[in-house]
Parts: structure tokens; C-alpha cells; sequence
């Protein structure tokens, strides 16, 4: 049975002898353009995908909440007066996103749930995020508290910062919270805003996994966002989002080559989101495409986050006449690529695709078409 409401809905009817009194869903995300900006409070540009973390669940009476992945065949039993950090597990991020609503004040209580999800781990669409999304929103079903997309996201974020050990932006929590169906979604990193930007007509979205992995604690992510936060300190400013490229390109010769490279990579990036979003609203697809292109080669070459395996995947994309642009996505090393295509053309373009890909690389791809959905929501309920 596909994942969704029915599935899920079942899987828990047979775990705990009854029906869910919700059922909640948070999506994983892909970003067409805007790498490594979030944590530079700059301008990303993500779409809500439609493949999510699910959650059934019902309330219990005490303070436990006690929760069965059905992806890993294993249950969590959570006493929400006694979280302790563990390592590794996938429960970390439950416990976590707990530990941070209830260290913000809110008054937590205890459910029973299952869940499952087809966001791929480790492929840099965000499969964490959409699962702290998934608790936060089962927490607020059960416990009957507002839903604010952005405050919730920011707990979330603080989950993944302090309880988890990535200290990842605000970007994936965010359109997991905030996503909107059929639009991008233009976030300024800063101060929370989100712009819906419309998808042109006829365009589609493919997610192009290289089935490479990496594990971002253990990756070179936080070094380079500690590379970041010095080259800010160099310019005298909060983030790299407050250096424009006249300035950078003004000082660029007091800098030693690795931080210019990197600086480089987040100041150029954060114009190219902004045009691309603009790019969009024309409905302009020849300068679309040259920006995620642009992407891909500051990434490769200046913030060095690419990998063999990510190159191959985005030259086969480029090679195919429905593609308008392509480049790596999500934090790199490994993971997908993302390819902005003609919708028409979708079917041949996954096939030729994989198989060129497969045949440079020798590795056997999932490549597919998404759709962009609303954010974390309820969608079902006694």
C-alpha cells in the first residue's frame, strides 16, 4: 500500500486496537536555488515536496509519549519529564523537537503514534526536518496549541542545533512548516518572511538522487559554516547577507584564498536567488536555467560541496533537451540534484537521465518528478 493517510491510518489501528484521533504530515523539501545562504541569514528558494514524513496518533493520559517507525521496525518510549540525549538514534530528533517545544513553554502531553515516511534519508531533502515538522505538529494536534509556521520552525531548527549536533539553518524546518502548494517558496533567512512564487506553466521538478550519502555531523558542513561566520567577522558585519558583490569584490584581495571562496560562494548566491525568483515570476526559463547552472559551478568550485557522483548526475540533466538548468541541492557531499524540466517530457527525461548516470558512474539512480505541497498540516481527525 502507497504511504498516506489510509496506510498509516491502518498501520496504527493494527499497533495500538483502535483508530488514530489525527493523523498529521510534514513534507521533505528540495531548494531550486540558495545554498548554504540560510545560516548566512540570506535568501533561499525551496518548494514543500510531496513526499513526507506521516504520523498517526492518539492522546494518552499520562506523560509518556511512546511511538513506532514503521521504517525502522522500532519503537521510542519518551517520558517527557526525563529527556536524555542519546546518539545516533532515529528518536534523537522526536526527543529533541519535544525537549525544545517544552524548554519554550509549552505544555506538553503524551500520545500514542506511528510513523512513517518516503522522504529518502540522507539525500539532502531534508528527511530530519520533515520529521521534527511531523512531531511539532502531532504535539500541537495533541496538546491543542496554536500553529505558528515560523516560531514552530525555529524550535524545530533549535532541536536540530542543540539536540542533534547539526547546526543546519533555518531554511528546511521553515518550508517543511510553512510550504505552499504549486509555489516556491522565497524565504528572507533573516527575518522569517516567505514570498509564494509561482511555478510557469508547463514546468516540473525532478529530484535527481545520485544514491550517494553523507552524514552532515560527521561531513565538512560546520566547518564551513565556521568559515562563514569569519569571513563576516572580516567584512565587520552580522552575516555574509549584509555584504553586497560590489563591496566583496572591493576587499576580495584581503582575504586568503579559501575564506574569498567561500565568501565568494554565499554573497553571489544570495543575488542569484533573489533574480531567480524573479526569473520565475517572468515565467523567463533560458535565465532560470543559466542561474541553477551558475549554482552548481559556485558550489563545485568555491564552497567545494559537490562530489563526483553530484557532477555526473547534473551534466546527464543538462545533456537532456527538456531541461532548463540543474545543480547539486541540500548541503552536499552526496544526495540529490534537482533539475527544472518540461513537464510534457517528464517520462523521458527520468529514463535517459538514470541511464546515462548509470552509465558514467556505475551507480543505479532514483530519479523522479515532484510536486510542490502545503507545508506541516493535519489531514485527518476523529
Amino acid at each position: 500500500m502507497p504511504l498516506g493517510y489510509d496506510s498509516i491510518t491502518s498501520a496504527f489501528v493494527s499497533r495500538f486496537n483502535g483508530p488514530p484521533r489525527w493523523v498529521v504530515r510534514a513534507p521533505g523539501r528540495v531548494n531550486l536555488i540558495g545554498e548554504h545562504t540560510d545560516y548566512n541569514d540570506g535568501f533561499v528558494l525551496p518548494l514543500a515536496i510531496d513526499r513526507a514524513v506521516w504520523i498517526a496518533l492518539a492522546p494518552r493520559d499520562d506523560r509518556r509519549v511512546e511511538v513506532f517507525s514503521l521504517d525502522f521496525n522500532d519503537l521510542a518510549d519518551l517520558f517527557l519529564d526525563n529527556l536524555t540525549q542519546g546518539d545516533g538514534h532515529w528518536s534523537e530528533y522526536v526527543k529533541g523537537t519535544a525537549w525544545s517545544l517544552r524548554e519554550a513553554g509549552f505544555a506538553l502531553t503524551g500520545w500514542d503514534g506511528v510513523l512513517a515516511g518516503d522522504v529518502p534519508v540522507g539525500a539532502g531533502l531534508s528527511s530530519s526536518a520533515a520529521l521534527e515538522l511531523a512531531v511539532a505538529r502531532a504535539f500541537a494536534a495533541a496538546c491543542s496549541f496554536a500553529w505558528d509556521p515560523a516560531t514552530i520552525a525555529r524550535l524545530a531548527q533549535r532541536a536540530e542545533n542543540q539536540w542533534v549536533g547539526v547546526h543546519c539553518g533555518i531554511m528546511d524546518q521553515l518550508i517543511s512548516a510553512a510550504g505552499r502548494e504549486n509555489c516556491a517558496l522565497l524565504i528572507d533567512c533573516r527575518g522569517l518572511e516567505c514570498t509564494p512564487v509561482a511555478f510557469p506553466p508547463g514546468v516540473a521538478v525532478a529530484v535527481l538522487d545520485t544514491s550517494t550519502r553523507r552524514g552532515l555531523v560527521d561531513s565538512e558542513y560546520n566547518q564551513r559554516r565556521r568559515q562563514c561566520e569569519e569571513a563576516a567577522e572580516f567584512f565587520g558585519v552580522t552575516a555574509l547577507r549584509d555584504v553586497d558583490v560590489e563591496t566583496f569584490n572591493r576587499r576580495a584581495g584581503e582575504l586568503d584564498d579559501v575564506t574569498w571562496r567561500r565568501a565568494r560562494h554565499v554573497v553571489t548566491e544570495n543575488q542569484r536567488t533573489l533574480d531567480a525568483a524573479e526569473a520565475m515570476r517572468r515565467g523567463d526559463l533560458v535565465a532560470l536555467g543559466k542561474l541553477l547552472a551558475a549554482s552548481h559551478e559556485s558550489l563545485r568550485d568555491d564552497f567545494e560541496v559537490s562530489s563526483p557522483a553530484l557532477d555526473a548526475m547534473v551534466r546527464a540533466a543538462l545533456n537532456h533537451p527538456a531541461c532548463h538548468g540543474a545543480r547539486m541541492t541540500g548541503a552536499g557531499f552526496g544526495g540529490c540534484a534537482v533539475a527544472l524540466i518540461d513537464a510534457v517530457a517528464a517520462d523521458a527525461f527520468v529514463e535517459a537521465v538514470a541511464a546515462d548516470y548509470r552509465k558514467e558512474t556505475g551507480l543505479v539512480p532514483a530519479v523522479y518528478v515532484c510536486r510542490a505541497t502545503n507545508g506541516a498540516e493535519v489531514v485527518g481527525h476523529e
